[in-house]
């Protein structure tokens, strides 16, 4: 029975040079049917029926022949296909109401993709999204146990049963520990968040938390914790505190407590605090070992302590004469990570006078002032904020301002589009030492 190619998710969309598939002759627009007389559902599944060394895999062309490959291969050598639906499957969607949800804050008029919050098992285990656990049915956790879906990064906010349901809203959120136990059992590695809200699940909640998530490592491989993020578009959502100098410390002293017991416990601090909390609370951000191989790095968490290292330590492997030609270049960057910033821009000043490095602070006026970190900067705040100012022939961003794989900020405008507003060359820079002080000097 032939089937409907429009319908499927399962299109081949790509064959990698010198695979498998390219030497079976399988081309882009053929249909997978099965794996091992398996109906595919998801890439998930897929990567677990591929992994053995013979299968059996089900292909219809596009002229609508089927044709069943009998593929002899090394143990975890991949096919090389890729499907125009990269988990060939719709994903799933979060129906939680989170309390604190970032999404819920947007203003409308934004690119529609980013109202779409996501909480599917295999996304996190995919792209490192996290996921609330809250959607899961008893057969996705069997799926997640049976085809080793791990690492999964899971929101946790509070191991409290009542608390969580009232902060996620969803009557199932409490239900989050005992499916953890049973991942962990099953030897699942898990990665936790907690968006900490002042008030609400700091104090002896956080205390609970970390003591309870800290009972099933090394399973629970780590925990960041990050400050709460309010915008100016909260009409008609609960009211939120942020983070003040005060609390900052207190969040800090008590985690770093916990750190020490864990420390002495695992020879893990297994708990880590965001650098915004330490810049909140002004207080120095701890060495670069503290961070453990920074396992939480993308949830921000080590991120100055390790570029501010990256660059000290690449600035003296450079010899003083150093080819570098005088001009002067500019950095955009947000007020959480404004002093960091210049103080880098000084350290390479000081060793490449010819090279003048203007450093500006963009306020959040898109979002609001509440919001600190330069992720979040959109392209109409740095236009606005860096006119008339000295930008130099080339002006510097974090490459976190933009979609992870586009060219685009968060309010629609490409990177190309802002070139030609500002009359400048835009230069983003990865969060690495060595991309950061090249792209600077050459």
């Amino acid at each position: 029975m032939e089937v409907n190619v429009k319908n499927s998710n399962n299109i081949i969309s790509r064959i990698y040079p010198g695979s498998i598939a390219e030497e079976l002759e399988i081309e882009v627009g053929d249909l997978l049917i099965s794996v091992n007389g398996e109906k595919v559902k998801d890439i998930i599944q897929y990567r677990f029926l591929t992994d053995d060394e013979y299968i059996e895999l089900e292909i219809q062309t596009k002229s609508g022949e089927r044709v069943v490959y009998e593929i002899e291969k090394d143990y975890d050598e991949e096919l090389g296909l890729e499907f125009t639906n990269p988990i060939i499957d719709k994903a799933k969607s979060c129906r939680n109401k989170c309390m604190f949800c970032f999404i819920d804050q947007l203003p409308k008029g934004m690119r529609e993709t980013l109202y779409f919050k996501d909480d599917d098992s295999r996304l996190s285990f995919l792209q490192g999204n996290f996921v609330t656990l809250t959607n899961m049915s008893e057969q996705d956790i069997e799926d997640i146990i049976r085809y080793r879906i791990s690492p999964i990064n899971i929101s946790v906010h509070t191991t409290n049963p009542e608390l969580r349901q009232r902060m996620i809203t969803n009557r199932f959120a409490g239900r989050l520990y005992s499916i953890m136990e049973r991942l962990a059992e099953a030897g699942i590695t898990m990665n936790c968040q907690i968006v900490l809200c002042p008030g609400v699940n700091d104090g002896k909640e956080l205390e609970r938390t970390i003591t309870d998530l800290s009972n099933l490592y090394p399973n629970v491989n780590s925990v960041a914790i990050v400050p709460v993020g309010v915008t100016r578009y909260r009409d008609h959502l609960p009211h939120l505190e942020i983070f003040n100098e005060k609390t900052a410390n207190e969040a800090l002293d008590l985690v770093e407590g916990l750190q020490k017991k864990c420390l002495e416990k695992f020879g893990s601090r297994f708990a880590f605090m965001s650098d915004e909390f330490y810049i909140i609370a002004k207080r120095e951000i701890p060495d670069y070992d503290s961070y453990e191989g920074f396992l939480q790095f993308e949830d921000g968490v080590g991120m100055i302590r390790k570029l501010g290292t990256e660059i000290i330590n690449y600035l003296d492997e450079l010899p003083d004469d150093y080819d570098v030609r005088e001009k002067t270049v500019s950095i955009a960057t947000g007020k959480s990570a404004y002093e960091f910033i210049n103080s880098m821009a000084e350290l390479i000043m000081k060793k490449f006078p010819q090279v003048k490095i203007n450093v500006y602070r963009i306020v959040n006026e898109f979002w609001g002032e509440t919001i600190t970190v330069s992720g979040l900067i959109t392209a109409q705040d740095i236009i606005k904020q860096t006119e008339g100012k000295e930008r130099g022939e080339t002006l510097y961003i974090t490459r976190s301002m933009l979609k992870a794989d586009e060219l685009i900020f968060l309010d629609d405008v490409t990177l190309e589009q802002l070139e030609e507003i500002l009359g400048n060359e835009v230069v983003p820079c990865e969060n690495e030492g060595h991309d950061f002080v090249d792209k600077i000097l050459k």
